[in-house]
């Protein structure tokens, strides 16, 4: 890589999913540091919800230094140094007027990149990289899209995720440290265990009471998010907190504390199959390898459901028919907010069914994937570029 560890790099980030857009700006920060001896500065609006992913954060500081990369609060009145070499608008975020003038007043222009939100749809691979001049400033903005095509930007993925994870499933000390981690005993018998991250909803009561009334027994990690105001009404509890413990049949829910994303992907590594959603939980659950289930962001006037068919459509090459329609169809009931118990448990059945083909293609999809490079160092090679 011709980078020069000095280039600099700005991320501005926008929080509007809680954790997904700042998830996904932090795991990029910490890449170009560690792996690209990148100088990064950070601009995040919400440090609170950063603070959850990262205790190191103070949420209170206009400025800090985390992990060696520099984090602002993002205040509408602010001002700001000398812009960076590499400038990113991460998902419809707006670096300020005021930046942009800075910007255009460089001998050498900014390398300036809005990195969009992850899409499988056709049309993405025809809008990437393509440049979009200002209207009034001699600056020009590229399109970065991440993706599951070469013809895209690819997935985050750290160098060393991969072996990390083998090492840490053959390792009975390291399962049983992160059991410990998020204070629940390590599995016992039979039970499948199932991590449940998403926006809510009532499939989710559905769901459970599907799981209770079954025969397969079940324990339910449920990591502290939105989503646990469903759980806790199916329950019949006003709230439920980290520490809590449930029962229904065959059922048992375990509310868990929120910890940092290096311990969330160990949850996702231990767990049978996965509930996730948005973008950050996604891919990480793509490279667990488990089966797993996409709860997409919701978007007016339903735009969210051409998404949600493009990646069913891509993910599904290659995989068997019967596994294919499984995933269709309980992903489909899931997203839709399914309210009929029967029709939820019985397309739950048919998905479970067909777990051990659905581990052998998650396998052969995370290698499909990582022969696109990730998409930190593919952002590396196009703005070195164009340095």
């Amino acid at each position: 890589m011709p980078a020069s560890p000095a280039t600099r790099w700005d991320i501005f980030c926008n929080v509007v999913d809680h954790f997904g857009d700042i998830g996904v700006s932090w795991r990029l920060a910490r890449q170009l540091r560690e792996e690209h001896g990148m100088a990064v500065t950070l601009y995040v609006d919400d440090l609170e919800s950063f603070r959850r992913l990262c205790p190191a954060v103070d949420a209170d500081a206009p400025t800090q230094s985390v992990e060696d990369i520099t984090v602002h609060r993002w205040v509408e009145a602010m001002r700001f140094e000398r812009p960076a070499d590499v400038v990113i608008d991460a998902f419809g975020s707006r670096a300020p007027p005021a930046y942009l003038e800075a910007m255009s007043k460089r001998p050498t222009r900014p390398v300036w990149i809005n990195l969009e939100y992850l899409s499988a749809e056709d049309w993405v691979e025809d809008c990437h990289r393509v440049p979009s001049p200002h209207p009034r400033l001699p600056l020009t903005r590229f399109f970065f899209f991440p993706g599951f095509t070469a013809g895209t930007g690819g997935l985050l993925e750290e160098r060393h995720l991969a072996q990390q994870r083998l090492s840490f499933l053959g390792s009975a000390e390291a399962r049983a440290t992160a059991w410990s981690c998020w204070e629940c005993e390590p599995p016992s018998g039979e039970r499948t265990q199932i991590s449940l991250f998403g926006y809510g909803g009532p499939s989710v009561p559905t769901l459970l009471r599907a799981w209770a009334d079954g025969s397969e027994p079940i324990r339910l990690l449920v990591p502290e998010s939105r989503v646990l105001d469903d759980v806790a009404r199916f329950a019949g509890q006003s709230a439920l907190r980290a520490g809590d413990r449930a029962s229904f049949g065959a059922l048992d829910i375990a509310v868990l504390p929120f910890r940092t994303q290096a311990d969330y992907d160990q949850l996702l590594w231990l767990c049978d199959c996965n509930f996730v959603r948005g973008e950050d939980s996604f891919v990480r659950a793509q490279w667990a390898e488990h089966p797993f289930v996409w709860n997409i962001y919701p978007q007016t006037g339903g735009a969210h459901w051409a998404k949600l068919h493009a990646f069913i459509h891509r993910y599904g090459e290659g995989m068997d028919a019967d596994a294919m329609v499984a995933v269709r169809e309980f992903w489909r009931l899931w997203n839709r907010g399914e309210t009929s118990s029967a029709t939820l448990g019985q397309a739950w059945r048919r998905f479970w069914l067909l777990r051990e083909d659905l581990q052998a293609h998650n396998a052969g999809w995370a290698a499909k994937l990582r022969t696109l490079g990730n998409l930190t160092a593919n952002l590396v090679r196009f703005a070195v570029e164009r340095l």
